[in-house]
């Protein structure tokens, strides 16, 4: 029967500079599905049922950038912050982004802030609570 030969004590891996700016294929992923969806259903809104031009393209194209560069940044960076913090920040984002989306339909302001706050309040909750349930 073989056995397995002894192996030298491991040593742990410091972090350096370029270890840190290492982004894993599934840390984008996930924010590039998310703003393609966002950046499609921002140009369809601002289509408003007309042809579909370059300027309907390329606002679908600005928005979905923008929108994946946060959930990224949210995402790279909010474990940093204090838990009511990180949840409060993905309440904001959330209510802000699909507040704004509401109000490319041409409804009123009053109605596109009331819900954004709606959304940004559910998803500040279910985040604290998500947050508070994994205790370190």
């Amino acid at each position: 029967m073989a056995h397995a030969a002894p192996t030298a004590p491991r040593r742990h891996h410091r972090m350096t500079g370029a270890d840190i700016r290492h982004v894993s294929k599934s840390a984008l992923t996930v924010p590039l599905l998310m703003g393609l969806v966002y950046g499609v259903w921002a140009a369809f809104i601002n289509r408003q049922m007309g042809p579909v031009n370059a300027g309907n393209v390329f606002y679908g194209i600005l928005c979905g950038v923008v929108f994946a560069g946060c959930v990224f940044a949210l995402a790279r960076f909010g474990s940093r912050l204090v838990r009511e913090l990180h949840a409060a920040a993905w309440g904001a984002f959330a209510g802000i982004a699909l507040g704004y989306l509401y109000s490319q339909t041409n409804e009123s302001v009053l109605r596109s802030a009331g819900i954004g706050l709606a959304v940004g309040v559910a998803t500040t909750l279910a985040a604290f609570y998500h947050y508070h349930s994994i205790e370190d």
